[in-house]
């Protein structure tokens, strides 16, 4: 006798009309972090009542467009060659970490008024792992400094990121500068 799963599977229908929840609230949430659930709804070609049905609250909702977000930043990041030089490294990681930080701050945001601090640095755990790695091979490669904590030089270059990302919607800086500045605001803090 076949065992019954632990979780039923939804049908292809229910899953396409979440996929398209999701990535409305991506763009939605993306460009504004207080989008209504209604205009969501409107977006992904769904009424209120399929919405909920899939995301019991707007905080649901909020955390599956940015895990969606932080999965599609993790397949860029990824991608990206970090071996060899540390520094070198460095320049490639932040050439694409700053695009995709840019691209999900407004979601950040979103999630930060409706999600706990703890689940966000949870979400959150891939990019810092990578980015402690790479500082602390940097490190052990006498390129990056070692006078102050690993943890206080992946915080600064998230703020830094974070701030590019701030800047550039407040017209303040330009995309097509964001890289440079970033790289060489990052690698002058890093360096020995």
């Amino acid at each position: 006798m076949e065992e019954p799963s632990a979780r039923p599977r939804r049908r292809a229908d229910a899953e396409r009309s979440i996929a398209r929840i999701v990535s409305a609230a991506r763009t939605l949430l993306s460009s504004d972090p207080n989008a209504r659930t209604d205009d969501i709804a409107k977006a992904a070609g769904v009424g209120r009542m399929t919405l909920y049905g899939h995301f019991g609250t707007r905080a649901e909702l909020v955390e599956a467009a940015f895990t969606d977000a932080l999965r599609a930043g993790d397949e860029t990041l990824s991608a990206i060659d970090l071996t060899g030089n540390a520094r070198e490294a460095m320049t490639r990681l932040l050439a694409s970490s700053w695009q995709v930080v840019a691209e999900s701050a407004a979601l950040l945001t979103a999630a930060e008024e409706v999600l706990p601090a703890g689940r966000i640095r949870e979400l959150h755990a891939k990019p810092v792992q990578r980015m402690t790695e790479l500082i602390r091979r940097g490190q052990d490669q006498g390129v990056f400094r070692t006078d102050l904590p690993t943890v206080w030089l992946v915080n600064v270059v998230h703020h830094v990121l974070h701030g590019a990302a701030t800047e550039i919607r407040a017209g303040r800086l330009e995309p097509d500068d964001a890289a440079e500045v970033v790289t060489k605001t990052v690698q002058s803090m890093l360096t020995v």
